[in-house]
Order: structure tokens, then C-alpha cells, then sequence
């Protein structure tokens, strides 16, 4: 059977994969994709990450027996850039802190003395289609067509389990089927080294890299880069240190 399969995804060419990709567009008024090498005031990428993609698939539908793998990013609506500037906090909270105010109530969190200005740099009007296949885990008990037609079935309705957003919750996204808008002809760009994906370990998080480009306003998305390719500045709050 896995040999016909395989036989069958050559004839039909697609890099490999026996079924069409799965096409979804989601749009919003704001977006910011994080450059995560800059940690105090978010800087967005000029294009949404694959790790965001697959963010607003797993909103949409998503179960344990399968993942989403990003073929390809389409960008439908110019790029334009807006600067947001908000009310944070300095300081990230740690498990070990609640566990201290929940213990002593006389002490409190000042979230005044707290508070910071920081600026975003982030994407205004944006538009997407995302291009994504499914890959089933060992323990799937059902076909790949059933959960590529389960996704397909809550796109038309508009149905999700969470709210989809464009890289902060705050910035909702709407998404709906694929339709017949050109990607954006003409933009071409060298987009550098992107984020690809975070695994989460018992260590702390380790990021994947690939190299990104924008070809007429297409980015296809390459394999991660060898996990020494790129130099990450350490950043105790990532590693979940109390530092």
C-alpha cells in the first residue's frame, strides 16, 4: 500500500505529496509577526510565518492524530507597515511567583510601577492564502481524506475552536475558502533567515530557521536550516529561568 502511494505522489508531481494542498485565506486589519531575536519592542516580519500558519489551521481544526505541514505563503494585499505604541509590563511572571502571592495575600503586584511604553512595528490590511498539507501520526485511526475534508467542511461554515489571529491575540483574523486573487506580481524579495517553527522541550524552546523568499508575491517554504546554522542571543525568559 505505502509503496503505491508513493508511486502514486510521483506521477502527480506537487513535491511528493499525493493529495492537492489544502487552501485557506485569512485577512485582517492588523498583524505582527515577531521577529523573535528582538525581545523588548516587537519588530513584525514583512510576511507571515509558517509557524503563525499553521497557528490559524490549529484554531480552525485540529486534532492529536495529525499535523499541519506550510507548503507555501501567498501574499494578496500590499505590504504596509504601522507603528503601535502600548502599555506593557516589564516583567513576565513565573509559575514560582504566583505560587508566592498566592501564598502570602498581604503581597501584592503593582502592575503601575510596573508599566512600560513599547513600541510595535506591525502590518496593516493584510491578506493571506495559506498552502498546507496534512501528515498523519502513528496513531491515527482514520484516513488523511476524513480530516482534510473536516477542515475543508469548517472553512465554508466559518467554524473554529478558538478565535484565528495574525501573530498577536489581539489581532484577530478572518478567514474563509480560496478564492481567485492574484498574489502580489511583481514583489520579489530576499526575506532572510525566518522563523519556520518552535519545538517546545523540557529545556525550554528551540527555534527552526529556513530561508525565506518572496517570489511575485509567493513564499514557498523551504526545510529548516541545521539547528547550528543560526546564533540565538540567550534570553533566560525563554528557557523559563527565574532570572
Amino acid at each position: 500500500m505505502a509503496g503505491e502511494r508513493d508511486a502514486l505522489a510521483r506521477r502527480r508531481g506537487n513535491g511528493g505529496w499525493v493529495f492537492p494542498d489544502l487552501v485557506v485565506e485569512v485577512w485582517g486589519p492588523l498583524a505582527c509577526f515577531t521577529r523573535p531575536e528582538l525581545k523588548s519592542e516587537r519588530v513584525s516580519y514583512p510576511v507571515m510565518t509558517p509557524s503563525a500558519a499553521v497557528g490559524v489551521l490549529e484554531a480552525i481544526y485540529w486534532k492529536p492524530e495529525f499535523r499541519y505541514v506550510v507548503r507555501a505563503i501567498e501574499v494578496l494585499r500590499p505590504v504596509r507597515w504601522m507603528q503601535v505604541r502600548r502599555n506593557e509590563v516589564k516583567s513576565v511572571v513565573t509559575a514560582k511567583r504566583v505560587q508566592e502571592l498566592q501564598s502570602a495575600p498581604g503581597v501584592r503586584y503593582d502592575v503601575e510601577e510596573d508599566r512600560d511604553q513599547r513600541n510595535t512595528m506591525a502590518l496593516a490590511d493584510v491578506a493571506y492564502r495559506i498552502r498546507a498539507q496534512i501528515v498523519l501520526a502513528r496513531h491515527a485511526n482514520a484516513p488523511e481524506e476524513k480530516y482534510r475534508e473536516q477542515l475543508r467542511r469548517r472553512v465554508d461554515r466559518g467554524a473554529c475552536f478558538s478565535q484565528p489571529f495574525l501573530g498577536c491575540r489581539e489581532f484577530s483574523a478572518s478567514f474563509g475558502p480560496a478564492t481567485d486573487a492574484p498574489a502580489l506580481a511583481g514583489r520579489t524579495e530576499e526575506l532572510g533567515v525566518m522563523l519556520h517553527s518552535i519545538v517546545y522541550t523540557p529545556k525550554g524552546e528551540r527555534y527552526r530557521w529556513f530561508r525565506a523568499r518572496l517570489v511575485d508575491g509567493v513564499m514557498k517554504v523551504e526545510e529548516p536550516l541545521s539547528a547550528d546554522a543560526v546564533a540565538m542571543p540567550s534570553a533566560p525568559w525563554r528557557t523559563g529561568s527565574e532570572g
